[in-house]
């Protein structure tokens, strides 16, 4: 069956557009923070003997970084596209709402990245964020679960 449309759908691009900028921001953190590890295992004099600068502190930035931040942020911004285009309706929901998804992502992001460098993980190994930065993402996957 055709589905019948009053005109033409007016869909938010917005938002992803912002995920878009975000994760190729993100990934150039990412990679740029790889590129310095690397160079560390060559020359270890590249931590300039600053703790937070240590292979252990940003390793896992840079784990995170690329995984969470580069592509968490254009996954984000490919279900947004592909939800409107396949719907073929705009996203439910006000654009204040799909903001708060946006901003409450990248707050966790720098949650986690402020923890790692700083040596506040729940893990030894791999790093994982603290607890209020869970919480903090659980609030925001809820809010992209209800209203994607």
């Amino acid at each position: 069956m055709a589905s019948i449309q009053n005109g033409p759908v007016s869909y938010n691009y917005d938002i992803i557009k912002l995920f878009t900028i975000a994760g190729t921001f993100w990934g150039i953190v990412g990679f740029s923070v790889g590129v310095l590890i690397a160079m560390q295992l060559a020359f270890p004099v590249l931590n300039f003997n600053v703790e937070w600068l240590s292979f252990g502190r940003i390793r896992p930035l840079h784990t995170s970084a690329v995984i969470f931040a580069f592509g968490g942020n254009v996954l984000f911004a490919t279900s947004f596209f592909v939800v409107q285009r396949t719907c073929q309706a705009r996203l439910w929901g006000s654009d204040g709402l799909h903001k708060f998804i946006f901003f409450g992502y990248q707050a966790f992001i720098l949650m986690a990245a402020f923890g790692y460098i700083n040596g506040v993980t729940q893990a030894k190994e791999y790093a994982e964020p603290e607890w209020y930065a869970d919480l903090w993402l659980v609030i925001v996957w809820v809010c992209y679960f209800w209203f994607l």
